[in-house]
């Protein structure tokens, strides 16, 4: 058995941004914490820019802001989203989302990636209720109703009465204890870049579907984009391995010139894409919260919003429990996080799905039909407005 030392009230296996926040948002709890990242506590404290920049929804600025976290993130870092553009092909007609009723509040606001997690670091550093153990990776897990026990790669065991796991959506924890998941890996990649360029972006961020390929550009200071060009994998490839001017020339032709002539302002970075379903997002003395439980198309941008609103979620039950002292681990509060994080994730998941069928696939049927859904969308405002309401919650 392990010692007092190793043994906890609470695991988390993962220090991504949801991992974080999860452990952020029980800093008044008093449990007794400990966060498991197989990647260096030098890496963690001080993340490298990985490319992708994250589109808040106003509801996770406020988780962000509650935990402490969104006061730490600079302003250069953060870039108003005002509207959204939906393109298709050549055709004419533009799905356009933009604040409801002339508000001059932004959609959303976007924050790279690695700023978020050096936020969120530095928050849990400063209160100190979590202890955290860098450099080793989960070999083994159990579970049941009495606790949850793990084994670290150096042989190390530690306990706990509940265990959370948030270590990706290939999660090592989630198949070591034996829960499923819909992984559907696409075979396509996203390559990511920043890009300076002459034309102006207005903060409007575009989302054009073309012939066999998926052009974002997210707007970022003036005069500076991410592209995120998303293709067959193999073709993803070959682009990433391109000198700089060969690549610009490519990604200009892609673009058809929407940005002006182009520059880099950044390396180039690249994804290969999957979405995941867990079948289950807890099991006795064990939960899933962020990409362990659902891993997100990045199309619709929305995956880290609802993984913060999971954990959230989450730790308001254990909270409740904690101080109503009853168990930490009830199933039945556990069962409510399942239901509660399913009914709100569901639909944009499988809409999410959806929407990438039918705008990757060259049938002429679809090709057709997203034609003219992006037609009666535009001439539709109550669903441009509900759509662009819910993307600011």
């Amino acid at each position: 058995m392990a010692g007092c030392d190793d043994s906890f009230d609470i695991i988390v296996v993962g220090a991504g941004p949801v991992g974080l926040s999860f452990a952020a948002s029980l800093a008044h709890s008093q449990l007794k914490l400990a966060v498991v990242e197989g990647q260096s506590l030098e890496r963690l404290a001080s993340p490298d820019f990985d490319g992708r920049e994250i589109a808040l929804t106003h509801a996770s600025i406020g988780i962000l802001r509650e935990l402490g976290a969104w006061d730490v993130i600079s302003a250069s870092d953060k870039s108003p989203l005002q509207g959204a553009r939906v393109l298709n092909g050549s055709s004419p007609f533009a799905l356009c989302f933009d604040s409801p009723g002339g508000s001059a509040e932004p959609l959303g606001v976007l924050v790279p990636n690695c700023q978020i997690r050096d936020a969120l670091f530095k928050i849990i550093r400063l209160r100190g209720h979590a202890r955290l153990l860098c450099g080793h990776s989960v070999v083994r897990a159990t579970n049941s109703r009495q606790g949850a026990v793990i084994t670290l790669s150096n042989g190390r065991q530690l306990s706990a009465r509940l265990l959370v796991a948030a270590d990706s959506r290939f999660s090592a924890t989630r198949n070591l204890l034996a829960i499923g998941a819909d992984i559907n890996r696409l075979g396509n990649s996203m390559l990511i870049c920043r890009v300076r360029h002459e034309r102006p972006h207005h903060q409007i961020a575009i989302e054009w579907f073309d012939h066999h390929q998926t052009v974002a550009m997210l707007p970022l200071a003036p005069g500076v984009s991410s592209l995120l060009l998303t293709l067959p994998s193999n073709e993803a490839d070959g682009l990433l391995a391109l000198d700089d001017e060969l690549f610009l020339r490519e990604l200009t032709k892609r673009c058809r010139g929407r940005l002006g002539n182009m520059n880099l302002a950044s390396q180039r970075y690249i994804y290969p894409l999957a979405t995941t379903w867990a079948h289950r997002f807890r099991a006795p003395s064990v939960a899933l919260i962020g990409d362990a439980a659902i891993g997100m198309h990045p199309v619709t941008a929305h995956g880290f919003n609802i993984g913060l609103g999971g954990q959230k979620q989450l730790a308001r039950g254990i909270e409740t429990a904690w101080r109503d002292r009853r168990d930490i681990a009830d199933p039945d509060m556990l069962h409510r996080y399942e239901s509660r994080l399913r009914l709100s994730a569901a639909p944009l998941y499988h809409a999410t799905n959806i929407l990438v069928g039918l705008y990757s696939s060259e049938h002429p049927a679809a090709r057709l039909a997203r034609h003219v859904g992006l037609r009666l969308g535009q001439h539709l405002p109550f669903v441009r407005h509900g759509i662009a309401a819910m993307l600011r919650r």
